[in-house]
């Protein structure tokens, strides 16, 4: 799936994780709100990094959009996060 690889990439580049899933979970949401049929547009994260090490909730958010940038994040419905060092 390009999108899988567009945002394991960019996460790769932006936190050098220890650990990254990148789970699509939009076949759970077929038929509803958001899918837009395409089976890429639910998403769940898990990623640990010592680059998050110190920061809020928040700031730890908005530095995986940021990192994803409007490219992905425009190509997304819905992002669970799963953040941590």
């Amino acid at each position: 799936m390009a999108l899988e690889a567009d945002i394991r990439d960019a996460l790769t580049r932006a936190f050098t994780p220890t650990r990254l899933e990148v789970i699509n979970e939009s076949h759970h949401h077929a038929g509803h709100a958001g899918d837009d049929g395409s089976g890429e547009s639910h998403w769940r994260v898990v990623i640990r990094s010592d680059a998050f090490e110190g920061q809020s909730r928040v700031a730890c958010h908005r530095a995986v959009h940021a990192a994803l940038g409007e490219g992905i994040i425009g190509r997304l419905h819905a992002l669970a996060l799963d953040i941590g060092t």
